[in-house]
C-alpha cells in the first residue's frame, strides 16, 4: 500500500474550533482551549500517523482584524505565514455563521493557492439540521473547494471523514515524522500553554489578552518535574486581580494547572508561580520577542 504524507494547516478566524479540531483528530490534546477568541497565540504542528499515510496539522491563531496592537499583528503573521508551503488548507468555518473575518481568511487562502476543504463546525448546535444545506450551497458558491465536510470537533461528528478527505489531497510519500511522535513542540511549552489556558478561563472577563506565561525552570528531580513559572501582566491591578484576597485566587489557579501538566506529562509535578509586571508588553515587538512570541 502506497502511503501519502504532508501538510495540513487549519485555518479561520478566531473561535470557530481549530484547536478543539486539531485535539479530536489526534486522538489528544496538545493545543490549549477556551470560549475566548485568540487563545491560539502560536502554531503548534499536531502529527497524526496511520497506516495509509501522515498528516501534520498546523494549528494557527484565528486571522482577524481585531485592534492594532504588536500581539495583534504578531497573531495575524503567524496565520498568514502557515499558509506558505502546505499542500491543503483546512477552512473551518461555523455552520450558520459568515462574518467579514471569515471572508477575510478566505482571500489569504485565495492568495495561497492551495487545495482548500472547507469544514463546517459546529454542527452539533444545529437545529433542525435541514437549516444547514442553505449554509452549505452558500458556502460552496464562495470558493472552488475540493470538498465541503459539516463536522462537530466537540463530539466528533464526521471528523474522521475530514481526515480521509485532507489525506487524499496528499502527495504520496513516505512519513515526514516518525510515527510515534505526536508534535514539534517541547514539554516546557505545553506547560506554559496549560497554565495559561487555567488563567483564560478562570480570568476570561478581566484580561485574557494581558497575560502571558513563561517558564523560567524545567527539570526532572527524583521522578517528577520541577517547573517555575512566571505570569507576566501589563500593570500593577491586574497582578492584584489574579492573585485575590490573601493570594487564594492564584493558589487555586495554581493547583489545577498542576493537576492539568500531572495529567499531561502522565507524572508528578511541583508547579511554583510568581507573577510580575511588564508595563504594556502585548502592544511592545521587543516584548513579545522577549517573551517566546518568534513564530
Amino acid at each position: 500500500m502506497s502511503r501519502r504524507s504532508g501538510y495540513a494547516v487549519l485555518v479561520g478566524r478566531p473561535n470557530v474550533g481549530k484547536s478543539t479540531l486539531l485535539n479530536r483528530l489526534l486522538g489528544q490534546k496538545i493545543a490549549i482551549t477556551s470560549h475566548k477568541p485568540q487563545t491560539t497565540r502560536h502554531r503548534v504542528l499536531g502529527i497524526r500517523s496511520q497506516q495509509d499515510g501522515q498528516i501534520v496539522f498546523v494549528d494557527t491563531p484565528g486571522i482577524h482584524d481585531r485592534g492594532g496592537k504588536a500581539m495583534n499583528r504578531y497573531l495575524n503573521r503567524t496565520a498568514h505565514s502557515a499558509l506558505l508551503d502546505v499542500d491543503v488548507a483546512v477552512f473551518v468555518v461555523q455552520a450558520l455563521a459568515w462574518t467579514e473575518e471569515d471572508q477575510q481568511v478566505l482571500g489569504a487562502i485565495e492568495r495561497a493557492a492551495v487545495p482548500v476543504i472547507a469544514a463546517v463546525n459546529k454542527i452539533d448546535l444545529v437545529s433542525p439540521k435541514e437549516q444547514l444545506l442553505p449554509f452549505l450551497k452558500t458556502l460552496s458558491e464562495r470558493y472552488s473547494f475540493v470538498d465541503v465536510v459539516p463536522i462537530s470537533a466537540r463530539d466528533g461528528g464526521n471528523v474522521e471523514e475530514l481526515a480521509g478527505s485532507v489525506l487524499r489531497q496528499l502527495p504520496e510519500g513516505e512519513a515526514i515524522f516518525p510515527d510515534d511522535q505526536i508534535t514539534d513542540r517541547s514539554e516546557r511549552f505545553f506547560a506554559a500553554e496549560l497554565l495559561r489556558e487555567q488563567l483564560i478561563r478562570r480570568y476570561h472577563r478581566e484580561l485574557p489578552y494581558s497575560v502571558t506565561v513563561e517558564i523560567e525552570r524545567f527539570e526532572e528531580v527524583e521522578g517528577r518535574y520541577i517547573i517555575g513559572a512566571v505570569i507576566w501582566v501589563e500593570r500593577d491591578s491586574q497582578r492584584a486581580i489574579l492573585l485575590g484576597k490573601g493570594g487564594e485566587a492564584m493558589k487555586q489557579t495554581a493547583m489545577a494547572a498542576r493537576k492539568a501538566m500531572n495529567d499531561f506529562f502522565q507524572t508528578r509535578v511541583h508547579l511554583e508561580v510568581w507573577i510580575k509586571v511588564k508595563k504594556s508588553w502585548s502592544s511592545d515587538e521587543a516584548s513579545l520577542i522577549s517573551l517566546g512570541y518568534t513564530d
